[in-house]
C-alpha cells in the first residue's frame, strides 16, 4: 500500500560496540541526521549494538516507526528506501510461517533473512540501504541497493564499528574522523568523482552499490558483492513490443 511518509528523507545509523557509551554516541549521530527526519526517531539496543532511525512523517506517525523487529525481537532492522516487490514476497513468507508485525515494505527484509540468511538479497528489488542486527548470533548485516541509489557509510575506530546514511553522522560518532583522505581528493580533482569505497574522510568508507557488509562478533567487517551487472543478449521483437516490455518494468517500480 501507499507509504504515508516521505521515505526519501529517512536516515539510519547504528553502532556495534560493547558498553553503554554507544547510547550517547547514537544520539549524536541521530542529531546529525535530524534534517533527514525531524518528526520521529527510534532506537533499539542490547549489550552489543544499537540501531537508530530518523523519519519525516506526513500522516501516519506510528505506521512507519523503526527500528522494525520480528515477533520475538531477535532481529532488528533500520532501512532507508523502498522494496518494490514486497507485496509479492509477503504471501510466500507468511505461508512459510513468518508473522508480519507491520505493513512496512521493509519488514520483508527481516522475513527473508530468517528464511535465506544473507541470500535474502537475491530476492529483493528496490532502492535501499539497511542495517540488520541478529541479536542471537551477535551478527550485523548491511547492504546497499544494486545501483547505489541510497547511500551507506561505515567506519571502524577504537570506539567500535558504526554506519550511517551520511558522513556527518559518523563524525558525530567519532570527531577524530575529521581527517582528509588525500587519495580521494586526488581522485576527485582528476576524475570529478570519488569512487567507493573511498570517501573524502580517511577513516570513512562508502559501501559500494550491489555490495553487502557482514560484521561478526569480534571480527573485522567483511564487504563482498551480491550482484553484478549481467550483459544479456539484445532483446528481440518489434519496437511496439519492446516499448510494452519497458513500460511493464517501469510500472513494477512504482
Amino acid at each position: 500500500g501507499h507509504q504515508r511518509y516521505n521515505k526519501q528523507l529517512c536516515g539510519i545509523a547504528g553502532i556495534i560496540a560493547p558498553g553503554p557509551e554507544k547510547l550517547v554516541r547514537i544520539q549524536r549521530m541521530l542529531t546529525a541526521l535530524r534534517h533527514r527526519g525531524p518528526d520521529d526517531d527510534g532506537t533499539a539496543h542490547d549489550a552489543s549494538a544499537v540501531l537508530g532511525f530518523r523519519r519525516l512523517s506526513i500522516i501516519d506517525l506510528a505506521g512507519g516507526h523503526q527500528p522494525l523487529t520480528n515477533a520475538d525481537r531477535s532481529v532488528w532492522l533500520v532501512c532507508n528506501g523502498e522494496i518494490y516487490n514486497h507485496q509479492e514476497l509477503r504471501g510466500p513468507l507468511e505461508a512459510g510461517g513468518y508473522r508480519f508485525q507491520t505493513h512496512s515494505d521493509c519488514e520483508v527484509i527481516i522475513a527473508l533473512y530468517e528464511r535465506y540468511g544473507d541470500r535474502l538479497l537475491e530476492h529483493v528489488r528496490g532502492m535501499f540501504a539497511f542495517g540488520l542486527w541478529d541479536t542471537r548470533r551477535r551478527r550485523f548485516l548491511a547492504a546497499r541497493d544494486h545501483l547505489g541509489q541510497k547511500p551507506l557509510y561505515y567506519t571502524q575506530t577504537g570506539h567500535g564499528f558504526a554506519f550511517a546514511s551520511e558522513i556527518k553522522a559518523l563524525l558525530g560518532f567519532d570527531p577524530a574522523l575529521r581527517r582528509m583522505n588525500l587519495a580521494a581528493l586526488d581522485q576527485y580533482l582528476t576524475l570529478r568523482l570519488v569512487a567507493p569505497p573511498l570517501s573524502m574522510f580517511a577513516g570513512v568508507h562508502k559501501l559500494p552499490p550491489g555490495h553487502l557488509l557482514v560484521k561478526e562478533d569480534g571480527r573485522e567487517p567483511v564487504v563482498r558483492p551480491y550482484w553484478d551487472l549481467s550483459y544479456q543478449p539484445k532483446l528481440d521483437g518489434s519496437e511496439e513490443s519492446l516499448i510494452d516490455q519497458l513500460e511493464e518494468k517501469l510500472e513494477e517500480t512504482l
